[in-house]
């Protein structure tokens, strides 16, 4: 069976090096939009220029484009048992919509509640070397705007559907940041438990 987790939250929550972590802690494939936007950008490609000048502008890439390349890595990587985690996807509900339909039901969202000045500070620190063409000021109000107005109602869809672990980010240190992880771990471990239970229920009868 295939199993997919989405990680959700604003830009520069620190859900990048989590999801790190994660795959380290439970091998799961990662995959992530945004690395594999960026590698079609850096390849050059027309639609390669057209992405790099969308992202400059803050504005999301269109559901068509993420998902084929979403699609292209994920064929590459499956296998009969494994289980997907999906950073930076989907950006809004009719992403998800069609990925569950076109793919495979997600397991559960990673929500991570960090407010919008721990997240500035983080980007605007990370701008210092990350030479990312969405790392500036102006594009990064536009990608807090963005998220507010498209990404949380993905959050409340999932939500209804009892498949969000939210966790809060208070604080940008390392503390801070373990106990995130712990947090996360023991919330998808309850999630993986609960799925076997359920596959066993189901076989049983």
């Amino acid at each position: 069976s295939h199993n997919f987790q989405f990680p959700k939250c604003g830009p520069g929550s620190g859900k990048g090096t989590q999801c790190e972590k994660l795959v380290q802690k439970f091998h799961f494939n990662h995959l992530s939009s945004g690395d594999l936007l960026r590698a079609e950008v850096q390849s050059g490609s027309p639609k390669g220029k057209e992405l790099k000048a969308m992202m400059e502008r803050g504005e999301l890439v269109p559901l068509v484009i993420v998902l084929a390349l979403l699609k292209e890595a994920m064929i590459k990587l499956v296998d009969e048992n494994c289980h997907f985690l999906i950073d930076g996807y989907p950006r809004e509900l009719d992403q998800g919509i069609r990925f569950e339909k076109e793919v495979c039901p997600c397991l559960c969202v990673i929500n991570f509640d960090v407010s919008e000045e721990v997240m500035r500070k983080r980007l605007l620190k990370r701008a210092e070397t990350s030479n990312r063409v969405d790392d500036n000021e102006e594009t990064i109000v536009k990608r807090f705007r963005t998220f507010n107005e498209l990404t949380k109602p993905v959050i409340e869809h999932y939500k209804k559907e009892n498949k969000v672990i939210t966790v809060s980010v208070c604080r940008n240190d390392r503390s801070c940041m373990i106990i995130v992880f712990m947090n996360i771990v023991s919330a998808i471990k309850l999630f993986l438990f609960l799925l076997h239970y359920i596959y066993i229920r189901m076989n049983h009868y």
